[in-house]
């Protein structure tokens, strides 16, 4: 896990837990991420 944060976020585990504007700038990047590909596979599935 601290690797792939690392390389898709730029920051590590320890920093992810400690500061909480970045934790949530993470979580809404990965949501967002997931209604992309969700959009993607129901645009597939058409």
């Amino acid at each position: 896990m601290e690797k792939a944060l690392q390389q898709s976020h730029g920051m590590s585990y320890a920093e992810y837990q400690r500061n909480l504007d970045k934790r949530i700038e993470v979580e809404k990047a990965r949501e967002k991420s997931y209604m992309e590909s969700a959009r993607i596979v129901l645009e597939a599935n058409k």
